[in-house]
């Protein structure tokens, strides 16, 4: 197994800049997810460690060698693409075997690997059958079968289930994650869906624009403690909601007064928040600490961190309900009790837990609050 080292890597086309000095240190049998909005240039670094793009500039390493010229074939890689791309006159067992005739290894070698990885891949019984004869779980596996049994120093794959349903989708992520603890090789994964990011990873990279948004981390880091309001918005479902506020009040007393509701800032986001005294700031808070007070009475509520709303959507989810809300020119979104019973056009009362508050500078977008000075409470 290896790990893989990009250092100052750009990819340029003519003036067009899509991956920017990206620096990543990918650890031996590290599961690490690539992850933001099309056009980020995840793809992009994906296909230039698997030699499909040249190097415009910058060092790639993998298992400690250079590797910039070195061609695909000779890099012990293998992809998995979002399009299956299986020989569609071929079984799955000779889909499987293809790459490993092409390396002349033994017919008895292949027969016994290519079968295992079927077993493991629960498609054993699948073996005599074409493409397109299956389903699209069962060629996304024979896909990811067809990888495993070259037993690669390195994964890539490249948004593999964006062809699948919702259900399947949840199911073959989950084999995935099996397949790692199983194999223990290092996986580079790429996706623009944050779920999978967050419900896969070891460590997250966000990128924008070609540009690392944050130094990589684990999922719970990143949600936690997001370093600007894209990776704060991006990672979690329902993302954040922003509300533009002023910071008011005095140091012992200070207040986000966002015009319609005022909430008061807790003790241990005092210091870092002080030096913004009287300036626009962007306050944020996650839809799951914004509570029904008929229902919850969070920390800071007895405080006065209330705010009454119009509603707006109600989308019950069995359980929980996702509520879109309205105050004055502000629109948010609520993860709500399961007994809330609110309907478009009702008044509700909700208390924000300002022990979970997010704040950014307008102009930036860069956080005010400082990881290593709070640790957020439990949920």
């Amino acid at each position: 197994m290896a790990g893989v080292i990009l250092e100052h890597i750009f990819k340029r086309y003519g003036d067009l800049i899509t991956v920017n000095d990206l620096n990543l240190d990918i650890k031996d049998k590290e599961f690490l997810v690539l992850v933001g909005p099309s056009g980020c240039g995840k793809s992009t670094t994906l296909r230039m460690i698997a030699g499909l793009e040249e190097i415009s500039d910058g060092e790639l390493k993998i298992n400690g060698r250079r590797v910039n010229d070195v061609a695909p074939k000779d890099r012990d890689i293998a992809m998995v693409f979002q399009s299956y791309a299986l020989y569609p006159h071929m079984s799955v067992y000779d889909n499987m075997a293809f790459g490993l005739k092409l390396r002349h290894v033994p017919k008895e070698q292949i027969k016994k690997r290519v079968q295992e990885t079927a077993d493991m891949l629960e498609i054993g019984q699948l073996l005599e059958r074409k493409p397109k004869a299956l389903s699209g779980g069962q060629r996304q596996r024979v896909a990811l079968g067809r990888a495993i049994v070259r037993e690669p120093k390195v994964f890539l794959m490249d948004e593999p289930l964006s062809n699948l349903d919702a259900k399947l989708r949840v199911q073959t992520r989950t084999q995935i994650s099996k397949l790692h603890q199983r194999l223990q090789t290092t996986i580079i994964y790429v996706t623009h869906d944050q779920t999978e990011a967050m419900t896969m990873a070891d460590r997250i990279v966000v990128l924008k624009d070609g540009l690392l948004q944050q130094e990589p981390d684990t999922p719970q880091s990143l949600y936690d403690y997001p370093e600007n309001m894209f990776v704060a918005g991006f990672i979690g479902s329902p993302p954040m909601n922003f509300f533009e506020s002023v910071l008011s009040g005095t140091q012992t007393e200070m207040v986000l007064d966002a015009t319609t509701f005022q909430l008061k800032i807790p003790n241990q986001y005092r210091n870092d928040l002080a030096p913004y005294m009287g300036k626009e700031v962007v306050f944020g808070i996650r839809p799951e600490h914004i509570h029904n007070l008929q229902f919850t009475n969070p920390g800071g509520a007895e405080g006065g961190n209330t705010a009454e709303v119009s509603v707006e959507v109600v989308e019950p989810m069995g359980s929980e309900v996702y509520v879109y809300l309205a105050s004055g020119k502000h629109s948010f979104t609520a993860r709500l009790d399961a007994r809330t019973r609110a309907r478009p056009n009702d008044r509700l009362e909700v208390a924000f837990d300002m022990s979970h508050l997010h704040v950014f500078d307008k102009q930036s977008q860069k956080s005010l609050i400082t990881r290593h000075n709070v640790e957020r409470p439990n949920r």
